[in-house]
């Protein structure tokens, strides 16, 4: 087997930190829902896909993409708080989320594809084609957007659990929510306010994917496996975990792909999921 040249590693490293980017934008509204909220939601992919077919309905319309960033998100923070009142209403179990919410992504594909059909779409920008050459490696900027975006989020996130009062109540009522309610806690109201968090983190991760992917219902699933393990690898509730599992995840895949063949590179994910969950069982 012959080695690709040191200019082609370089690239796929590189290729591998954006697509990383993406996972972790992804995975970040997954793994604050299931660490703190202790729901498995599986509508963040449905929500972002959404997300990214307004997008580019918007673009049509001569709305820049980039305006969606700001645009699309308190929608669905609105319709994410929405969709945790009805879970809160009618006591839906954590494991029950995981089927509830997998119906509500089959809908919003549903939808999608009858909306949008199910042939391909392409977000077509002024500066979709734009690239930096550093030392002979290309960085797009729409992947350089997505990866200062996801960065951004995760400082942000991070910053809000760990030195702000809210962050401390919700950590507190998704530690032990009896007690917080007795400390005057009220847990209902941050939850509403964090799943509809969620809802709009996967607003915003939808955006990035419709400026860096081609756009097809179908294509919602594929993420699910990958995005899962990165939640896993990167830790329930933490906010940085996802990105530098998400970079990690990608940079394995996208030297897989360069070295071996791209049929590998699915088998990265869970083969480090699974040496995780067998190296640290109570941990992962």
């Amino acid at each position: 087997m012959t080695l690709p040249s040191a200019g082609l590693l370089a690239q796929a490293v590189v290729g591998g930190i954006f697509t990383g980017a993406v996972y972790g934008l992804l995975g970040l509204g997954l793994s604050l829902s299931w660490g703190l909220l202790r729901q498995i939601n599986l509508a963040q992919f449905g929500l972002a896909f959404a997300s990214a077919y307004l997008a580019y309905e918007l673009q049509q319309h001569g709305i820049d993409a980039l305006f969606a960033l700001v645009l699309l998100p308190p929608v669905f923070f609105v319709i994410g708080a929405a969709l945790q009142w009805v879970v809160e209403r009618f006591r839906v179990t954590p494991f029950n989320s995981l089927l509830v919410s997998f119906g509500i992504t089959i809908i919003l594909e549903a939808l999608i594809q009858w909306i949008w059909t199910a042939d391909y779409r392409r977000l077509e920008t002024p500066y979709g084609d734009l690239k930096l050459k550093l030392a002979g490696v290309y960085l797009p900027l729409p992947e350089m957007i997505t990866l200062a975006i996801s960065a951004a989020l995760a400082a942000a996130v991070w910053l809000v659990m760990r030195r702000s009062d809210i962050g401390r109540a919700i950590r507190a009522a998704a530690e032990d929510a009896p007690i917080a309610i007795a400390f005057g806690i009220h847990q209902k109201a941050l939850a509403l306010g964090l799943a509809g968090l969620n809802a709009a983190l996967a607003a915003i991760a939808g955006v990035c994917i419709a400026l860096t992917y081609t756009l097809a219902p179908s294509q919602i699933f594929a993420w699910v496996g990958v995005v899962f393990a990165v939640v896993m690898l990167g830790g329930l509730g933490r906010p940085w975990g996802p990105l530098i599992a998400g970079c990690a995840i990608g940079v394995v895949e996208a030297l897989t792909m360069a070295i071996a063949a791209p049929a590998w590179a699915p088998l990265v994910s869970f083969s480090l999921l699974l040496l995780l969950l067998l190296c640290r069982p109570g941990r992962a």
